[in-house]
């Protein structure tokens, strides 16, 4: 069984480098739209039998384009759990003003997990993160396992921890191989019992320089 991650389409705080967690939101940006019809012709030929996503509207959103431009009629369901960190006090607030103000806890928030503490800005821990992710990816597997391969939109943050714990890792080697970019497809084989990577953070099909807004 295959499932396919996609982090949603770069929004307008994306671009502005403000954190966007389970609390804030803003559209995705024109470019997106594009860049979400490039990821639908890279999965084109991809048999997709169900589709999950986080009820935040930029994951949402990316996700019915997404079905919409692959001119497939796939069912989509909405996982409250898929959503993303829930980042406190971060939320809306701008990268480089944190680094400031916080450092510590944005470095080990981006860098060195295991040091993260998240009591220090009323926000989720990522040991919460993992357990409500995972039990949600494991539901989704149980559900299709023998019927298809799925597709999942959610968050970098998130996604980086759910992927990560899913391949076996532990909270301190959740960052090693980087964060996920805007629109990117990581792909994992479930085989079993087991989850194997099969490609982490794929973009060559957006055709463009990534930023560094565009990836956490």
């Amino acid at each position: 069984m295959e499932l396919y991650f996609v982090r949603h389409g770069k929004t307008e705080w994306n671009l502005e480098g403000k954190y966007q967690g389970s609390h804030g939101d803003s559209p995705l940006l024109p470019d997106s739209i594009h860049d979400i019809s490039l990821l639908a012709e890279r999965l084109r030929n991809v048999n997709i039998s169900h589709a999950y996503t986080s009820p935040l509207p930029r994951a949402k959103t990316t996700a019915e384009v997404l079905i919409s431009d692959m001119n497939k009629n796939i069912p989509l369901t909405v996982v409250d759990d898929l959503r993303e960190f829930d980042l406190g006090v971060m939320e809306g607030k701008k990268f480089v003003d944190l680094e400031k103000k916080i450092p510590e806890v944005i470095h080990a928030f981006r860098y060195e997990p295991a040091d993260y503490d998240n009591n220090k800005i009323k926000a989720e821990s990522f040991e919460s993160v993992v357990k409500r992710t995972n039990s949600a990816i494991n539901l989704i597997v149980d559900k299709n396992h023998g019927k298809g391969n799925v597709l999942i939109v959610s968050h970098g943050a998130a996604l980086v921890a759910m992927i990560q714990s899913l391949l076996g890792n532990d909270i301190a080697d959740i960052r090693k191989d980087g964060g996920l970019s805007n629109t990117s497809l990581t792909h994992l084989r479930y085989e079993n019992g087991r989850y194997k990577l099969i490609n982490w953070n794929e973009t060559k099909f957006l055709n463009k320089e990534l930023k560094s807004t565009d990836t956490i």
